[in-house]
């Protein structure tokens, strides 16, 4: 009885080291099959994803990507709101299949998931009330709101140490926060920054008092985030983004959200989609 009892439990334990890894790089065949993929997308960081009410839909840089690989993989797409500190679990939990949720890719995220290619690339600032902010030095003692479980709230209390790092769970309590009075800045990425300033200049109140100071603490590479043991999905999803950049769909979905005609302009300059192995850094190396 005892050898037979050995043996099951040997037996299933080979049956589990055999499925695991399978089960995990299964995303691609498992999506084709239900027909659906779930994506995690943010709806507080205009204009990379919101969530527009009237249309009752999410719309963004984000959205638009992820509907792409959807429409290339031939299956219908499920939206599924994420936060900057549950991205990454919600991935590796199962409850997505793909994050598109303007994430920075790091070397310290990397050993949690794989990352597509770069598909944005910007760079962490500040917004802040005009002229109060003018170098690293007028951080010293100030309260800077970030989001919490981001690249920026590791990277500001490494650069200004002297500083107090207020979390926040998202940006737009920070921003109410700024406007409020209760903290001098807030900082993330400037494409992030830069939508939230067009919000304050449409509105009377608050038009011409706020500002992005010339401060850049680093370069910020975005990247889709796919569960680790899954190469065919992951090589899937690259091939689509390298497709984008080379039909100008890519250039097409910028120019929607970041474009001349658009409230909050921005310049993609010399950037590409391409097969990269870029990972955030800051101009001091940190």
């Amino acid at each position: 009885m005892k050898k037979a009892a050995l043996f099951a439990i040997a037996a299933l334990a080979l049956a589990g080291a055999l499925c695991g890894p399978a089960a995990a790089a299964d995303t691609l065949a498992g999506v084709k099959a239900k027909g659906v993929l779930i994506v995690g997308v943010r709806d507080t960081a205009p204009p990379f994803g919101t969530f527009n009410p009237d249309r009752n839909r999410y719309e963004g840089y984000d959205i638009d990507v992820a509907r792409y690989i959807a429409e290339k993989l031939g299956v219908k797409l499920d939206f599924q709101r994420v936060t900057a500190s549950s991205r990454i679990p919600s991935l590796t939990d199962n409850r997505v299949d793909l994050i598109a949720a303007a994430m920075t890719k790091t070397p310290e995220r990397a050993e949690r998931i794989d990352f597509s290619h770069t598909y944005f690339l910007t760079g962490q600032k500040f917004l802040a009330r005009k002229g109060k902010i003018r170098s690293l030095k007028d951080l010293e003692g100030k309260r800077i709101a970030v989001g919490k479980g981001t690249t920026a709230e590791q990277l500001m209390k490494s650069s200004v140490p002297q500083a107090t790092v207020v979390s926040f769970e998202d940006y737009p309590m920070g921003f109410v926060a700024l406007k409020q009075g209760k903290v001098d800045a807030v900082t993330t990425d400037e494409s992030i920054l830069g939508g939230q300033l067009c919000l304050l200049e449409r509105n009377p109140a608050t038009r011409g008092k706020f500002e992005i100071p010339d401060i850049q603490l680093s370069i910020e590479p975005y990247a889709l985030g796919v569960r680790k043991n899954d190469p065919d999905f992951l090589k899937f999803v690259n091939n689509t983004l390298l497709e984008m950049e080379q039909n100008g769909e890519a250039k097409k979905i910028f120019q929607r959200w970041f474009g001349p005609k658009t409230e909050c302009p921005i310049n993609r300059g010399g950037f590409v989609i391409s097969q990269d192995t870029l990972m955030a850094k800051s101009p001091a190396g940190q």
